[in-house]
């Protein structure tokens, strides 16, 4: 474990963003508990409490954001230590040459992960506890919430600590399955990642990715056709969302490059833009995992934004058919459409994270190959426009992928939380704000531009001979 402390210590660049995304979640799953008891004592003391239907969708609601946090993080994370594994390639090959063993690299990768989870859920944890009771005092104090006995600190609150803790270690583990097969080989020559052709030859892996996705979507469906007689649909429906969307970034590499590669065609013939068009496919795993980060932040925040809208227009439907059943469920409207704010608050922040670092740790990790654009005539502005197009193709391709699958989850998750509510109107065509959605789009595309200006800078700034002598 020291080692494991060393090592994080050392790498603590690296890691920077892997204890930010465990803390944000850590802090989010306990705010969230603590939200769900506020909200609990709330409705209690409120009419609209004595309709258990509403009780059951808002524990349920809980739960559900809870996993998707952790779920997200997990995503992150995983992301981020495959792209750290990446950039220590010949690092590893070489401790290999010297008598190291894979699966002693990867338990190393494994026990620096098992430090950030509990650095940052021990923090996160502090932190949102600290929020939650400033948060709740001071709706108390303008007159929001009235003044009860809020349950703020409980025991079930370590649960979220735990949780984090595991999936930040697994997903570490994960990440840094890439360990396994680099060779001792690989320290004396150029390390290089999966070709596509490599990629494809790997028949368990996509066949299991094109299985989770099509029974997630066998079970998204039946969420929704649950959810008309029961809200407990939305827990199936979170199966099916968890599986499906887990099956396409397993099947992500087999997909992705080429959409990356069509869209920088739109950015025309200069060599800056035909490079950036080739280096989508002649590296698809590095290409793939930038994308997906971002894909999965427009993701969140579609499904959010969508899920919000919808479960209002649920709601006020009910409430039109049973004003009496019903009364009194504005105020909690309010006060829920307040939790999915900062619901989408949060899920921005944990994949903008995700985003930012695995674009600059991807420029960073090619200052060797940037150098040898230089040394072959490439100048420093070619450069940054060859990275800034890349940036381009990928925020497009992206966003168009996370508006689909933002829509379709966020819809299928109220349909199936709220379908069966007394008056409803049963099947209810998605809510799409598409202004909040346009605002979401080009803030992703300014993060995703912003996050390679910096890297760029520095990486373009080492003289051609300095880059090629880097590892």
């Amino acid at each position: 474990m020291s080692g494991a402390i060393t090592a994080v210590r050392t790498n603590a660049r690296e890691h920077r963003a892997s204890i930010l995304v465990s803390a944000l979640s850590s802090a989010f799953g306990v705010s969230l508990l603590s939200a769900t008891g506020v909200l609990a004592t709330y409705i209690a003391q409120d009419r609209v409490g004595e309709h258990g239907s509403v009780k059951l969708a808002l524990s349920i609601v809980a739960g559900v954001f809870f996993v998707i946090a952790v779920y997200v993080g997990a995503i992150v994370t995983t992301n981020t230590f495959a792209t750290i594994v990446a950039g220590r390639t010949r690092t590893i090959a070489l401790l290999r040459l010297i008598g190291s063993s894979s699966r002693a690299q990867r338990r190393a990768v494994a026990g620096e992960g098992f430090v950030v989870g509990v650095v940052g859920a021990v923090a996160g944890a502090i932190i949102g506890i600290t929020l939650t009771i400033v948060a709740v005092r001071a709706f108390v104090a303008v007159g929001t919430l009235p003044d009860l006995a809020y349950p703020l600190l409980e025991p079930v609150n370590l649960v979220p600590v735990v949780v984090v803790v595991l999936t930040t270690w697994l997903a570490s583990w994960v990440g840094s399955r890439r360990v396994l097969s680099v060779t001792p080989i690989q320290a004396i020559g150029a390390a290089q990642e999966p070709t596509r052709d490599e990629l494809r030859r790997k028949p368990v892996r996509n066949a299991l990715a094109f299985g989770m996705v099509g029974f997630g979507a066998v079970l998204l469906a039946g969420g929704i056709v649950i959810g008309l007689v029961s809200p407990l649909g939305v827990l199936v429906g979170l199966v099916g969302g968890i599986l499906s969307f887990t099956g396409i970034v397993l099947a992500a590499h087999l997909f992705m490059p080429s959409v990356l590669r069509g869209v920088g065609r739109l950015f025309g013939r200069s060599a800056p833009a035909r490079l950036a068009a080739a280096n989508a496919v002649r590296n698809p795993e590095r290409s793939t995992r930038t994308t997906i980060g971002l894909v999965i932040g427009v993701t969140l925040i579609t499904m959010f934004v969508v899920a919000a809208s919808s479960y209002q227009r649920m709601i006020l439907i009910a409430q039109q058919s049973n004003p009496e059943l019903f009364q009194g469920v504005d105020s909690v409207i309010a006060v829920t459409t307040v939790v999915f704010s900062v619901l989408i608050g949060f899920s921005a922040v944990i994949a903008a994270i995700g985003v930012v670092n695995n674009l600059s740790l991807s420029v960073l990790q090619r200052t060797r190959e940037l150098g040898l654009l230089r040394a072959l005539g490439f100048s420093a502005r070619q450069v940054r426009a060859l990275i800034l197009s890349e940036s381009a193709q990928l925020t497009i391709a992206a966003v168009l992928a996370g508006l689909v699958l933002g829509v379709i989850y966020g819809w299928a998750g109220a349909q199936s939380l709220l379908g069966s509510l007394p008056g409803g109107a049963g099947f209810v065509l998605p809510v799409v704000p598409w202004q909040l959605l346009a605002i979401a789009a080009v803030v992703a595309a300014g993060l995703a531009i912003v996050a390679s200006v910096a890297p760029t800078r520095r990486a373009t700034g080492v003289s051609p001979v300095a880059a090629l002598a880097i590892d």
